[in-house]
């Protein structure tokens, strides 16, 4: 009785350890699904993908949006509508120049720069740099619809808070303040056109009192109270980068894997094409598999279309599952991020929900990798995690705990 009580024991002991390493799932952290979100780890000097963290293990992928053709959408979206104005309605001191100011989000972030240069791209700005300042562009031109006029931009400036957060809104509406005293004043209306990276900024520029009225401002993530601006007629438009497809699709990439689906059916079922519950993502999507990156595409916002990115409007192809409930952590590399909070957040809520996912949040501060990292523990209680990192070449601090 003592022999068979002490093998019992041992056995018991052996499940304990086997559960302390291999967590909740009886699968090695190591081997769990690694999904990256919104930020595709990356060198943010020469923009190349950190492809040893997305080699990390096969169960490793980056689900987020085509970041160089929202880029090109949102130039394009800038000169479709000019091509609809006259010189006359565009510029504003009639001296042939269309002078703008772009809102930089983040000098290091690829999808900063990809924005950058398809807004210089477009109005033939470009020089090769995506630095801030007028000197590091060119002059450029524009079609209109009565000819051809020049382009400047005026100035630009990466969006920095006090507290060193990078998109920031209230730094964007200071800025508009000065860009209006220098550019905009009666004596030179040099200010005919705002751009900007993301629509946090373009709000926070809509906002300022000193914005001048009825000038055409930009902005890029569809975010609720910007498409409810380009309804009003008061942001000329955006970018939806579809959200709810970036959302959907990293939770989709995570059940698949759980569920035992393997190869190329894991970026596919539920994404492209019906998966065993029946659902699929209705936005489509895009696999690149030299990066293992799943994309979104991205979709011009104006005053046409901006009813159908009205806040509330969800993926009806997605619907609740019988599955088991996983649990899965989830890092947001800044609490306070407007698209994050006011967009994506809500959105993986929903789709959390009806794939019976249990997220536990660890929300960042925008400015320190420890502010996600030191909530980034008792890794063995998930089933798989989903991480946006503060800074985009941060990919193996999160690796080198789950070893």
């Amino acid at each position: 009785m003592k022999k068979v009580a002490l093998i019992g024991l041992s056995a018991l002991l052996l499940g304990a350890t086997l559960t302390s390493c291999n967590g909740v799932s009886g699968v090695k952290n190591s081997d769990k699904p690694l999904i990256f979100y919104n930020r595709q780890p990356s060198d943010p000097q020469t923009g190349d993908i950190d492809m040893t963290t997305m080699n990390w293990n096969s169960s490793t992928y980056y689900v987020g949006f085509d970041a160089a053709g929202g880029g090109a959408v949102q130039g394009k979206l800038i000169t479709d509508y000019l091509a609809t104005k006259t010189k006359a309605e565009l510029d504003k001191n009639g001296d042939g120049t269309l002078g703008y100011v772009l809102c930089i989000g983040d000098a290091g972030h690829n999808d900063s720069k990809a924005r950058t240069r398809g807004i210089r791209e477009a109005l033939k700005t470009w020089t090769d740099k995506y630095d801030a300042g007028r000197a590091n562009t060119k002059e450029g031109t524009v079609t209109v619809k009565d000819g051809t006029l020049k382009v400047v931009e005026l100035d630009s400036k990466e969006m920095k808070g006090t507290d060193g957060s990078t998109w920031n809104a209230n730094a964007a509406g200071d800025q508009m303040g000065n860009w209006a005293t220098q550019f905009g004043s009666v004596g030179t209306n040099e200010l005919d056109m705002v751009v900007s990276n993301n629509d946090g900024m373009a709000m926070g520029c809509l906002l300022n009192s000193a914005f001048p009225k009825g000038t055409p401002i930009f902005g890029y993530d569809a975010n609720a109270d910007a498409v409810a601006a380009v309804g009003e007629g008061k942001l000329t438009g955006t970018v939806s980068q579809n959200v709810d497809a970036q959302a959907a699709g990293t939770l989709q990439v995570i059940r698949n894997i759980l569920d035992g689906v393997t190869g190329d059916e894991v970026i596919k079922k539920g994404i492209s094409e019906a998966d065993k519950y029946g659902n699929k993502i209705s936005a489509e999507m895009t696999y690149l598999p030299n990066t293992k990156a799943l994309l979104a595409m991205n979709v011009a916002v104006n005053k046409d279309n901006w009813e159908q990115y009205k806040e509330g409007s969800r993926d009806q192809g997605i619907k609740q599952i019988n599955g088991d409930k996983k649990k899965v952590l989830l890092t947001v590399y800044n609490a306070s991020d407007n698209f994050l909070s006011s967009s994506y957040m809500p959105a993986i809520e929903h789709y959390a929900k009806l794939l019976n996912l249990d997220i536990t949040y660890v929300k960042g501060d925008g400015q320190s990798e420890s502010s996600c990292i030191d909530g980034f523990v008792n890794l063995d209680n998930y089933d798989a995690y989903a991480i946006n990192m503060v800074k985009t070449n941060s990919g193996a601090d999160y690796t080198s705990k789950l070893k």
